[in-house]
């Protein structure tokens, strides 16, 4: 296995099961047929950027920090600082802000990695959103406003 097969591995397990430790995720590796030792997946945890955040059943698991909550307040935050309307068209959403912002907000929705966000292009007071489908603009507009009164809140 290489390891781009193995960071999708990883990335698969994380978000199906709750996983607590590194012996946790090279046994649920192993049992997938692959073989991998602890410093394997300790620098593959370390390259994938994982967290530790605290699940439902109250013990620390692993996941992605896009997964963890904390970047939608990042992005509440941002598109409450930033943005000043919100537009949708077809599968796209136009949003103006104050001069020169346009590249910060565009980075914070990135950031985000907003699961209805397929892209971002950024002007000097204009951000284009690229929506996934089957999401419509104005379905987007719905949330990144619901979002973004969530922030000014």
């Amino acid at each position: 296995m290489n390891r781009n097969e193995r960071h999708a591995a990883i990335q698969r397990l994380v978000r199906e099961q709750p996983i607590s430790t590194q012996a946790e995720l090279a046994d649920a590796l192993r049992n997938e047929g692959h073989e991998v030792v602890q410093t394997t997946v300790s620098r593959d945890i370390h390259e994938l950027g994982l967290i530790k955040v605290r699940h439902p059943s109250g013990k620390l698991v692993y996941a992605f920090p896009e997964d963890s909550g904390a970047y939608n307040e990042e992005l509440s935050e941002a598109l409450t600082r930033w943005a000043l309307t919100l537009e949708p068209s077809g599968n796209l959403v136009v949003v103006l802000t104050p001069y020169g912002y346009a590249s910060a907000l565009a980075q914070a929705i990135d950031v985000a990695r907003h699961p209805h966000v397929a892209g971002t292009v950024a002007g000097e007071n204009t951000v284009m959103l690229v929506s996934r489908e089957p999401v419509t603009g104005a379905e987007l507009v719905e949330e990144l406003q619901s979002l973004r009164l969530k922030g000014a809140a």
